[in-house]
């Protein structure tokens, strides 16, 4: 024994004379260790985290595993437990202390003020931490913790501090021309908030009808319409995801459905012609009107927010000298008629703001007057390049959104759809960036509040809500990543589809996919695309309202592939209106050799169900042969289905 003290002695000596390299020396020592173990990768989720730390091994969330909240966030974990039910099918305990390994514990207390009102940190060793200075902070955490969750149950262990570039960051939808279920608006309110988008604007009127029940005037409320307890459960229901539910009731302009039932109040040009969307502000039963609306629904909606619209309204005002009248005699001598309108906003401003509400109005007429101006406690949502610049709304004491409509526009047309040119959007554009390529200095970027989608029901034959749900998919992600404004996990927007599939839709959202689907959610590839909104992997995401199409060549193919051999019966085949006349169904173990189980050659599209399939396989595809039309094949929905049981 007194030998071993010697020698531990002797090495103690070296080992002082001699220090261990640091880390920085270590591995310009060794530069590549075998025994060591790189660093977590950040992982994908949508928006990507702002900063991560990644550590070593991973946290694994199994049916023993619990969320340890703080009391004060007893709403975000419960809500946070029904979305982790809704994955893995089970109630997850809930508990204020004692957190062990493999628990998800929910904190506030953060004192980096960083984080901000919606930021939060992420600690996930053997137990998942989440640190906020807010309740929403900590909600926002969990949103990144779930999608996580959804691709897998174990989470890679590392450290995170993540938090929003812009306040604003949602949806619009055009609820006026087209009818959208609640249950499709709830929907959405679920899968806003797993984007960590925040903001629902209702588009509630417009030319073709007027959306929300109304115990004041039920003569113009369309026959499809939400009603007030519909309203009420779904802010409810809004409020528990962090989503915040503004109205929109359009005046002066898009009031055609409204005055289908006062045709007295319609505005009437100087030739006789009379305009069936447009309120005639020179009379005073107009705004006798027009305040019957605010002030029934200025109530129901409790959020800061009441859009009044104004956009669109007369584009040539000498037409109609009754206007030009009113506002001389409203605002004096040197007023023209544009001020009339401008009045009219500064009115409703102030019916607004009396409610204890921020009005907010469509930019495109808010100039132009001589005697009136817009009050600057209006916020300006900037959507095309009329009038001012977005610098002069700013100027003027103006808050702003950029809701320009490239790329946020998704808009139904007879017989076509525009969509966002996501790639431009992602890769290309940012938030501070306006239509007609006009920005915001630098000092005036923090007026911006951010940014939504915007779906435009023009034509409402144009799709239904199932393919407005499939479109709106992937333009939601793109603006969820350039809202939150953190370092993207990819360049480009052909690798962010990627990141799409990985993270895939809330685990609440409502499938199509039917029971035994062996393809649903599983890798796909293809041997090409029409455009990047219509991926291969929308083929088996279980929603008929998405699809992949493909260029416009005869031997296009899709492959699955099922992750084992497996029994093939039925192979069923939902074409879109592209679709295949001629082609073959195929199958193989190892993706090289492959095997017929069917060959159509007369193909008439629609729906293929092709049953009684003798085989097996790994891999299945469609193999095109003759298309049926000038496009490609196009199919919503490729499902594979073992034989039949016994």
């Amino acid at each position: 024994m007194p030998r071993l003290r010697t020698l531990v002695t002797a090495l103690a000596v070296l080992a002082a004379a001699f220090p261990t390299p640091g880390p920085a020396a270590a591995r310009a020592a060794n530069p590549n260790p075998q025994n060591a173990k790189p660093q977590n990768a950040k992982p994908h989720t949508i928006p990507a985290l702002r900063e991560w730390t990644g550590g070593t091994g991973d946290f694994t969330f199994g049916t023993t595993s619990r969320i340890v909240r703080d009391p004060t966030l007893a709403t975000t974990a419960g809500v946070f437990a029904d979305d982790l039910k809704a994955r893995f099918g089970h109630q997850v305990t809930q508990v204020d202390s004692g957190a062990r390994a493999g628990d998800v514990v929910l904190r506030l207390g953060s004192t980096d003020t960083a984080l901000g009102d919606e930021g939060y940190a992420l600690g996930i060793t053997d137990r998942v931490v989440i640190t906020a200075r807010t309740d929403a902070g900590a909600f926002y955490g969990t949103r990144t913790v779930l999608q996580l969750l959804k691709q897998r149950t174990t989470i890679p262990r590392g450290t995170a501090r993540d938090w929003p570039l812009k306040r604003e960051r949602g949806l619009m939808v055009d609820n006026g021309r087209k009818y959208f279920t609640p249950q499709w608006l709830a929907d959405h309110v679920k899968e806003l908030a797993y984007l960590k988008m925040n903001y629902l604007h209702l588009h509630l009127t417009d030319n073709l009808g007027f959306r929300i029940e109304s115990e004041k005037h039920p003569e113009y409320v369309s026959a499809q319409h939400l009603t007030k307890q519909q309203v009420r459960d779904l802010i409810a229901l809004a409020a528990k995801y962090k989503i915040t539910v503004v109205p929109e009731f359009d005046a002066p302009g898009h009031m055609d459905a409204i005055l289908a039932k006062h045709p007295d109040l319609k505005l009437v040009g100087s030739s006789g012609q009379v305009n069936h969307g447009f309120i005639d502000l020179s009379k005073p039963a107009a705004y006798t009107l027009i305040k019957d609306i605010y002030d029934e629904y200025l109530p129901l909606f409790p959020g800061p927010y009441f859009h009044i619209g104004a956009d669109e309204y007369v584009t040539d005002y000498s037409a109609y000298p009754q206007l030009l009248t009113y506002a001389r005699s409203t605002y004096g001598s040197t007023a023209n008629a544009k001020d009339t309108y401008l009045g009219f906003v500064n009115w409703a401003n102030g019916i607004v703001r009396a409610a204890g509400k921020t009005t907010r109005a469509w930019n495109d007429g808010l100039h132009g007057g001589s005697a009136v101006r817009v009050n600057s406690d209006v916020i300006i949502e900037f959507w095309y390049k009329y009038g001012l610049s977005p610098q002069q709304h700013v100027d003027n004491g103006h808050l702003i959104s950029n809701e320009s409509w490239d790329p946020t526009y998704y808009v139904l047309y007879n017989g076509s759809v525009g969509r966002p040119n996501t790639t431009w959007g992602y890769e290309t554009w940012n938030t501070n960036l306006f239509q007609g390529n006009q920005t915001l200095n630098a000092a005036s970027e923090s007026r911006n509040l951010g940014s939504k989608i915007h779906v435009w029901c023009d034509y409402p034959a144009g799709e239904t809500e199932a393919q407005v749900a499939a479109g709106i998919r992937d333009p939601l992600r793109m603006l969820a990543q350039q809202t939150w404004g953190s370092p993207k996990l990819v360049s480009t927007w052909s690798a962010f589809t990627s990141v799409i599939a990985s993270v895939g839709r809330n685990p609440a959202w409502p499938s199509s996919a039917q029971p035994g689907n062996l393809a649903f959610g599983k890798p796909v590839t293809v041997s090409s695309v029409e455009t990047p909104a219509f991926p291969g992997v929308n083929a088996v995401d279980g929603d008929y309202g998405s699809r992949w199409s493909s260029a416009y060549t005869d031997g296009e193919w899709i492959t699955v592939d099922l992750g084992a051999t497996r029994q093939i019966g039925r192979v069923k085949l939902t074409w879109e209106t592209a679709y295949g006349r001629a082609y073959r169904v195929q199958s193989s173990v190892d993706g090289v050799a492959w095997t017929t189980l069917s060959e159509v050659t007369a193909g008439d599209g629609g729906t293929d169900d092709l049953t009684g399939l003798s085989g097996s396989g790994r891999y299945v595809r469609m193999q095109g042969v003759a298309r049926a039309t000038t496009w490609g094949y196009s199919l919503y929905e490729f499902e594979v289905y073992g034989p039949p049981a016994a």
